[in-house]
C-alpha cells in the first residue's frame, strides 16, 4: 500500500519523560521530509504540537481537525497547511479517517487510545481497509501489545484482526508494515 497521508494520535501533553516529545518531533520530521502528509488534532500543545511543528519545519503538509468544543478551549495551531473545525469528536475521527491512508499512535492518554482503537475497529469491520500502528517509544505500548496477545490466546480477538495493527519501535518498521499491508 502506498501511504501519502498518516493520521497521528498522541498526547496533548508532553508526558513525564522528555524522550516522548523527542519521539514526536522525530516522527513529524520524518513524515514531513518524506512528503507524507500529517493529519492530527490541530492543537499546539504536547506531543501533538511537537509532531505538527516538526513536520512543518521539514517542509511537510499538516492538516488539523478539531471539534468545536476543543476549539473553544484550546489554542489551535495557526501555521497549518489546512485546519478544520468540526461539530464533534465523531466527525473529527471520521474526517481524520477520510484524510488518512494509515494511522499511528504515539504515547498519550485515554483519548489517544480511544482514537487508535476506533480506527483499528473500523478496519476490522470493513468500514475502511487501512493499517494502524503503535510507535512504542520507551515501551509505552508494551502492556497493550501483551493484552492483544492475551485477547488472541483467550479467543476474544481473531489473529487476522490482531495482524491489522503493528507495535513497532521505529518509524521504518511502521512504514514497512504500511507498505506490505
Amino acid at each position: 500500500m502506498r501511504v501519502t497521508s498518516v493520521a497521528v494520535f498522541c498526547g496533548s501533553s508532553d508526558g513525564s519523560d522528555a524522550r516522548y516529545a523527542d519521539a514526536a518531533r522525530r516522527l513529524g520530521a520524518a513524515l514531513g521530509s518524506r512528503g507524507i502528509r500529517v493529519v492530527y488534532g490541530g492543537g499546539t500543545v504536547g506531543l501533538m504540537g511537537a509532531v505538527a511543528d516538526a513536520a512543518l519545519a521539514a517542509g511537510g503538509s499538516v492538516v488539523g481537525v478539531m471539534p468545536r468544543t476543543l476549539a473553544d478551549r484550546e489554542v489551535e495551531h495557526r501555521g497549518l497547511t489546512e485546519f478544520h473545525v468540526v461539530p464533534d469528536m465523531h466527525r473529527r475521527k471520521a474526517m481524520m479517517a477520510d484524510l488518512a491512508d494509515a494511522f499511528i499512535a504515539l504515547p498519550g492518554g485515554i483519548g489517544t487510545l480511544e482514537e487508535i482503537a476506533e480506527q483499528w475497529t473500523w478496519s476490522q469491520l470493513g468500514i475502511h481497509d487501512k493499517p494502524c500502528a503503535f510507535l512504542d517509544e520507551l515501551g509505552y505500548w508494551t502492556p497493550l501489545r501483551d493484552m492483544v496477545t492475551t485477547m488472541v490466546a483467550q479467543g476474544f480477538l481473531r489473529p487476522d484482526v490482531a495482524d491489522r495493527v503493528r507495535f513497532a519501535s521505529t518509524l521504518d518498521e511502521v512504514l514497512a508494515f504500511f507498505a506490505a499491508f
